[in-house]
């Protein structure tokens, strides 16, 4: 029986990104003889122009029959003003807890041909390779009770409730405890217990998940010093577990690390290692139909689909390799430019790494 594999552009440079990503999927589902099928449905404002939701039912349906989903990128200035059920952010996090994606792995690797495109100095970065996992359908995004509304004294006041119970926290550290005792065998848990009640219970469950895990090294950091620890000594982390906001906060300050937003991707998988796939940048509507936005964090993200939903390690490695390929011949699109190197587009990016493949 032949698996399938969602592919949802969304947004902005999320329909660029992703047709650069599907070129090269399309080609490896060939060349390896894969019996993948690859359908595509709508997300975001695009499916809200189109079906009047962020998230149509058909779109959820596709995404549960699925072995797998790549998305692109969600949201627009066009539709900042809808209601938030509709705007296109929502369908988000409705695929998300729709799918049940709890834990979402974010890594932050440096590709040594771009020590200089960080804003930090080389031998601070040269060699960083972090996972930070991220709980990604509780806490503050998801908690209840939330909304906008006016109080006795005429006051609007805007309310959000971070919420965790001890068995989302658990199942996100053994994520994160197994993932370590594939690298370094270090794991950071970053909280502000100091303040928060839920962080308190956080730091207490991820301690007792711990036991289980004897040859993992645990250290809890709160969440502040760990955004400044990130920009002067990153390299000090292997893989760092946190909370939804926490994680969406740390993960974008470590992308810089590498030089760019546009080189990392993401998964987001559910207990049974079925994921989401996607860029951990947005879709930037500011160069949408310019042709100049980065595919590389879209296409890595294919290579993270790879290892984690469709157990095809050896065709991840063929697509990290043809990225490095590229960056090796320093071609470079505007985000990751630097003196020395040729600037390209888009769809040239794509089909440098779509030839390094091919000679492989």
């Amino acid at each position: 029986m032949s698996k399938k594999i969602l592919i949802l552009p969304g947004d902005g440079i999320g329909i660029e990104i992703v047709t650069e990503a599907v070129k090269v999927l399309e080609y490896l589902l060939k060349s390896e003889g894969l019996a993948i099928e690859l359908e595509q449905g709508l997300i975001g404002g695009s499916a809200y122009e189109a079906h009047g939701a962020p998230l149509p039912a058909a779109t959820l349906e596709l995404a549960q029959q699925a072995d797998a989903v790549l998305l692109g990128a969600v949201g627009g200035p066009q539709w900042e003003a809808l209601d938030r059920p509709l705007r296109p952010e929502q369908g988000l996090l409705q695929i998300r807890a729709g799918l049940g994606l709890f834990a979402n792995l974010r890594p932050a690797v440096l590709f040594p041909q771009l020590a200089d495109a960080s804003t930090l100095k080389p031998e601070v970065v040269a060699g960083l390779d972090i996972m930070i996992v991220r709980e990604l359908t509780g806490g503050i995004y998801f908690g209840q009770p939330r909304g906008i509304h006016t109080d006795e004294n005429g006051l609007k006041v805007g309310v959000n409730t971070l919420v965790y119970n001890e068995a989302e926290i658990e199942r996100i550290a053994r994520v994160a405890f197994t993932i370590a005792s594939k690298r370094g065998k270090r794991v950071c848990s970053v909280d502000k217990a100091n303040v928060l009640e839920s962080s308190e219970l956080w730091r207490q469950t991820v301690i007792t998940a711990s036991k289980s895990f004897a040859d993992i090294a645990l250290s809890h950091m709160y969440v502040d010093n760990a955004a400044m620890q990130l920009v002067k000594a990153p390299k000090q982390f292997d893989v760092m577990v946190t909370g939804n906001m926490f994680g969406d906060i740390l993960s974008d300050a470590a992308a810089m690390l590498t030089g760019s937003i546009g080189m990392l991707p993401s998964a987001s998988l559910d207990a049974d290692g079925k994921g989401m796939y996607e860029p951990i940048h947005g879709s930037a509507p500011d160069i949408a139909g310019k042709g100049v936005a980065n595919p590389l964090a879209a296409i890595l993200s294919v290579a993270m689909m790879m290892r984690y939903s469709l157990d095809l390690p050896a065709v991840a490695k063929r697509i990290d390799a043809a990225v490095a390929a590229v960056l090796d011949n320093k071609l470079r699109t505007a985000d990751i430019f630097s003196p020395g190197s040729k600037q390209v587009g888009t769809a040239e990016m794509g089909d440098a790494v779509l030839a390094a493949l091919q000679n492989q």
